[in-house]
């Protein structure tokens, strides 16, 4: 199995070569935008697309022939991912990357140096990086990169690597996380990593920017100055402090599966703020639900999982909060809560104990009906006065896996 990493390099640019990037950022975008304004919109297909705008393309941007070829495969691949998500807005293309593949660019790692081709020549540019690029990038064969502008101004290259990642290995273990606000991630195992750092520094960002906003907008010429450079300075801040909360939590589930030799389960929240953000909630609550980064949390699991050989399984997050794991009782009784608080209280058996804990045990008992089909028959029976009797069992909460015979 095959697993793409992408490893960011800040570029090394003095202001005469900065010119020549910005040129080539430009030529690139507007090659881009032509191929997209000139051509049928529900083409996607490289090769046609190639057959019917290259000539043309190279003359009118004087774009080098790998070039002009991936200016026409960043329109397709942008049209595809549209169609795919279903976007209402117009494509438009950006001044800000240009994709290189191994005719156009190369790496030397003795002298850490990047060759890039530009709009005139090929240039050769200093990489600004440490040793965690170093060590990764060392002994690697480069194909690809994509050089990029960011808001700041900087340059940097942004280089792919292919790793030939272990194929999982087949397990009876299966370590359940549940993802919450509260506490980030709670497994199966008993660990768990509270989300009050994350939820404070959230609030502090959050009055930041209402002060510096106001004052930006309402102060004298001076304080608005230097309340939009604080701004600027503040930027991204709160994402990156998120994201690196998001990569050590990741990083050490892994690790401990990959020691255990156990899979990971976790729920698939597809579409979860979508159908959140339909019930009435405050201002604030709803800005810490959307602002809640499990999707990150799951792209970060999931490349992790395939770099060590874990399985990672995603099940059905139905009834998986509400289920006693030690009874497999469902409580839909209307009016009769089984949580208090932070605990989880079953009035069927009397179990009492963590309510996030309790979730991630019945997701590990669900990853391992996935992981081995027919392997175990959990059920329970609903009874309530306010809803019909029926057998519930936990098939119920799996999609597209069929009962298997008894």
């Amino acid at each position: 199995m095959k697993q793409i990493t992408t490893i960011s390099c800040k570029l090394k640019v003095k202001p005469e070569l900065a010119k020549e990037i910005e040129k080539t950022l430009v030529k690139y975008a507007n090659a881009c935008q032509f191929v997209h304004e000139n051509s049928d919109k529900k083409l996607t297909n490289n090769v046609a697309m190639q057959a019917l705008m290259y000539d043309t393309v190279r003359e009118k941007f004087q774009l080098s022939a790998q070039t002009t070829i991936h200016s026409i495969r960043r329109v397709c691949s942008n049209r595809k991912t549209s169609i795919t998500n279903h976007f209402k807005k117009e494509l438009t293309f950006s001044p800000t990357s240009v994709d290189y593949d191994s005719r156009t660019f190369s790496l030397d790692t003795k002298k850490w140096i990047v060759s890039l081709k530009l709009l005139s020549k090929r240039t050769k540019i200093e990489l600004l990086i440490g040793n965690y690029q170093r060590g990764i990038l060392k002994g690697s064969k480069s194909k690809s990169a994509v050089l990029t502008k960011r808001k700041d101004g900087s340059y940097y290259i942004n280089i792919h690597i292919n790793n030939i990642a272990p194929e999982p290995t087949d397990t009876d273990k299966v370590i359940g996380i549940d993802l919450g606000r509260t506490d980030i991630a709670t497994t199966s195992s008993g660990e768990s990593w509270s989300g009050k750092d994350i939820t404070s520094k959230r609030n502090h960002y959050s009055r930041m920017r209402a002060v510096l906003q106001q004052k930006a907008t309402k102060g004298t010429r001076s304080s608005r100055r230097r309340c939009r450079q604080l701004q600027k300075r503040l930027s991204g801040q709160e994402r990156r402090f998120q994201k690196h909360i998001n990569h050590e939590i990741t990083t050490s589930l892994v690790r401990k599966a990959a020691t255990k030799k156990a899979a990971i389960a976790i729920e698939d929240l597809t579409n979860i703020r979508a159908r959140t953000n339909q019930q009435r909630r405050t201002k604030k609550e709803r800005r810490l639900s959307n602002n809640w980064a499990f999707y990150q949390f799951r792209m970060l699991l999931t490349y992790k999982c395939v770099l060590n050989g874990v399985k990672l399984i995603l099940v059905n997050p139905a009834y998986t909060s509400q289920t006693c794991h030690k009874c497999l009782h469902i409580h839909p009784t209307k009016g009769k809560s089984y949580r208090n608080g932070k605990n989880y209280h079953c009035n069927h058996c009397g179990w009492t104990g963590d309510a996030d804990y309790n979730g991630a045990k019945n997701i590990a008992a669900l990853g391992l009906t996935v992981n081995q089909p027919g392997g175990s028959w959990l059920s329970c029976e609903v009874s309530s006065s306010d809803f019909v009797p029926r057998q519930l069992t936990i098939w119920d909460m799996l999609e597209g896996y069929e009962k298997p015979a008894s």
